[in-house]
């Protein structure tokens, strides 16, 4: 079996918007046990900022570990295809959707293999967050389109939380809130959740955000008002409000409860690349923040209706969504597709820096 060049493209943990690209040459086989897969495609967005803003404190980079200091590896989510694999039901050629590190190739332990996919079963990631070790084959999946290809690498692992936070947020009957405040309202994870509560009669959505991103909030068309941060304290203080912060702007936090006082019922903190810390006791009025986290949600949903059932809501809203997003006479975003490492560290130097621009979905693609 000849050699293998395997690239992975290393992430500066205390400075996220430099990268450098590693390589080392390997075997091309796969052992005993062993999936080797070519990764084709995926998404960078300021999710995978987050993801590595996050990377001690919630262990995400411990999925894709490096063996130099200081330096991890950035998840992100996309596609990949078997190279080689001596692992039965794990075939050669196919495609499989998942979580990876930018990186040429990926080697895999796949286990509890099925006609939907497989986890990955390396000891590294045993004790992690199962969600993230899935892979699902997209031959057999209902929500894969090869059409939408995209979209899926670029909304599907921040619509699971879009989704799943509107239903939590539901579940609780908002907390007894008739408003929502959504800050950072021209993010993709803040979008969908208000277009998953589109529907919701009883509550208004407001989407907070820069004057410079208004006139894309106000286009979206989810958001019942559009309110700029500059004039937080001009707002009237009248209905019960739920303030879900995608920020993670302390300042602003503090304005906002101070403002609403005893308006504010809840504060859900569905985190952000803007801060890696987590909540200290500011003394600020009103609820404390709570800290959101989607996997905990579909848990509950799983043991409520059963996996079949969640995962049937969650791909006819998923796809829903897609449709949405992707109508050619109004489109939420523009696809620029970027060849090879040069071009994802040139993305994620942007999205580290400024945030990027919302309108713009990026998608790298290697090989």
């Amino acid at each position: 079996m000849s050699d293998l060049t395997i690239t992975r493209l290393l992430t500066k943990k205390d400075d996220l918007g430099r990268t450098e690209p590693q390589t080392n040459v390997e075997s091309s086989a796969a052992a005993d046990g062993e999936a080797l897969l070519r990764i084709k495609s995926f998404s960078i967005t300021t999710n995978n900022i987050t993801y590595a803003a996050f990377g001690d404190a919630m262990n995400y980079w411990r999925f894709f570990p490096t063996s130099r200091p200081g330096w991890g590896q950035m998840p992100v989510w996309g596609f990949a295809e078997v190279v080689a694999s001596s692992v039965a039901g794990v075939e050669v050629g196919e495609l499989f959707y998942g979580y990876y590190p930018i990186a040429s190739h990926i080697r895999m332990a796949p286990e509890r293999v099925t006609s939907r996919g497989f986890y990955d079963g390396a000891e590294h990631r045993r004790a992690l967050t199962s969600a993230y070790n899935q892979y699902t084959r997209c031959d057999a999946d209902p929500a894969y389109k090869r059409e939408l290809e995209n979209y899926q690498a670029l909304f599907r692992p921040l619509f699971i939380t879009s989704f799943m936070l509107a239903d939590f947020l539901s579940d609780n009957h908002f907390f007894g809130a008739k408003e929502l405040l959504i800050s950072s309202a021209s993010s993709k994870t803040a979008y969908g959740a208000a277009f998953c509560l589109t529907d919701e009669a009883n509550v208004k959505l407001v989407g907070l955000t820069s004057s410079g991103n208004q006139a894309f909030v106000r286009g979206l068309g989810c958001y019942a008002e559009t309110a700029l941060y500059q004039d937080i304290e001009k707002r009237a203080v009248a209905a019960p409000t739920l303030y879900v912060d995608f920020s993670g702007d302390e300042d602003l936090r503090a304005r906002i409860h101070h403002h609403l006082g005893s308006a504010l019922k809840y504060d859900c903190y569905a985190g952000s690349a803007a801060n890696i810390h987590f909540f200290e006791d500011k003394g600020l009025p009103g609820p404390a923040p709570a800290f959101y986290f989607a996997p905990i949600q579909i848990k509950k949903r799983n043991a409520d209706w059963g996996p079949e059932i969640v995962n049937q809501r969650f791909n006819e809203a998923q796809m829903k969504f897609f449709t949405h997003v992707s109508r050619a006479e109004n489109p939420w975003v523009r696809i620029a597709e970027g060849d090879g490492f040069d071009a994802a560290r040139q993305v994620i130097a942007t999205i580290a820096r400024s945030g990027g621009d919302p309108a713009i979905g990026h998608i790298i693609r290697l090989g």
